[in-house]
């Protein structure tokens, strides 16, 4: 008679104290901390506007992933729309930030280009966490287990 062995389940490890977590916390630190200085220093329209609309975007994905919405949606492929909006922001964030930290601009402009470089950093921190993780573990929550697993 073969004896089954139940696996415990593992400790969900909440988003807040996870890597991706404190990194996409960071991204949207610095992301606001870069719009509150153009605002101060009165940049042009654009500068805000798209540092605005990333800040908006951070926080709908932290409300996702702590609220694990991303397991109950499951009609999208979350991590994939993750990785292509921290490449996306990335970019911009690194042409308003040079563009920013042009010679003829203000302290506070140069210092929201400073913080918007940095969290450029950290977007392309956070894409390669989540890229990490579907390369190194397919078999993690985005994918089914096979049928001959559950046995």
């Amino acid at each position: 008679m073969q004896t089954l062995k139940l696996k415990p389940k593992p400790k969900h490890r909440p988003f807040c104290f996870s890597v991706k977590g404190h990194v996409k916390m960071l991204r949207l630190a610095l992301t606001v901390t870069s719009m509150t200085f153009f605002i101060i220093a009165q940049a042009p329209e654009p500068y805000i506007v798209i540092t605005g609309f990333e800040v908006t975007i951070i926080f709908f994905f932290i409300i996702l992933y702590m609220l694990r919405l991303d397991r109950l949606i499951d009609c999208l492929f979350w991590p994939l729309l993750d990785i292509i909006n921290s490449l996306v922001t990335a970019v911009f964030l690194i042409i308003i930030s040079v563009l920013a930290m042009m010679p003829e601009t203000t302290t506070f402009t140069v210092l929201g280009g400073v913080f918007g470089l940095l969290a450029a950093v950290c977007c392309m921190a956070d894409g390669a966490l989540i890229y990490r993780k579907l390369l190194f573990n397919p078999s993690g929550p985005y994918q089914k287990s096979a049928i001959h697993d559950k046995i």
